[in-house]
């Protein structure tokens, strides 16, 4: 999917970690919500609520997701899934535009 149709954006950005995470929260007309944004070269921790798939649409990305010793490198065109009530460690080895599909 290249683009999503009929769709709501939250007009103010989520900034994360001093602004090297930077995001936008969309609503899709069937409800479904999710994020579009861009990650900087760093090391960071994020924690979910929900699940997460995140897609990979540019970049690289080094993961290690909680309870696990085994890091693994993501690219554009990948995706990883994080369970819900967890966190994931990420490297982000060249700058990363991603897709956050929640639920």
């Amino acid at each position: 999917m290249s683009k999503f149709e009929n769709v709501s954006v939250t007009k103010q950005a989520n900034v994360y970690f001093d602004g090297k995470c930077v995001s936008y929260s969309l609503e899709l007309a069937d409800g479904t919500k999710k994020s579009v944004g861009v990650i900087q070269p760093s090391s960071l921790t994020f924690g979910t609520a929900a699940p997460e798939v995140m897609e990979l649409v540019a970049g690289e990305a080094k993961v290690t997701l909680a309870g696990s010793t085994e890091t693994v490198t993501y690219r554009a065109g990948e995706s990883f899934s994080i369970p819900g009530d967890s966190s994931f460690d990420i490297e982000v080895v060249d700058t990363m535009h991603y897709i956050c599909h929640y639920g």
